[in-house]
């Protein structure tokens, strides 16, 4: 399976109020491949399971993206935005692979 998606990258850190400090994400489409795809649920001690997915991207990296290899935050996948929770290098490619949900900052606000 093919992937064309948005990779959020937290690029700057901004002081919003005295104390607080917010990541200020840019987001750049990437091309490549779907290693894996799937789902799980957790349970925990939650009345509501968290999805988690644990799929792998693989995507052309480019400059920008090896330059802010440890700015990594979030994938677009299949209309949401999932947080990346390891990066493999094999150059030329990134090896992504999700977890859950992404609820902190977007490019969008």
């Amino acid at each position: 399976m093919r992937y064309c998606g948005k990779l959020g990258f937290a690029d700057e850190v901004e002081e919003t109020a005295p104390s607080v400090f917010t990541e200020k994400m840019t987001e750049r489409t990437y091309y490549g491949d779907v290693l894996e795809f799937g789902r799980q649920m957790q349970m925990g001690d939650k009345v509501n399971p968290d999805i988690t997915v644990g799929n792998q991207l693989s995507v052309l990296a480019d400059p920008f993206a090896n330059a802010h290899l440890y700015d990594l935050r979030y994938a677009v996948f299949m209309g949401q935005k999932w947080q990346v929770t390891s990066v493999k290098v094999q150059y030329p490619r990134l090896i992504l692979t999700l977890g859950g949900l992404w609820n902190g900052s977007t490019a969008e606000g």
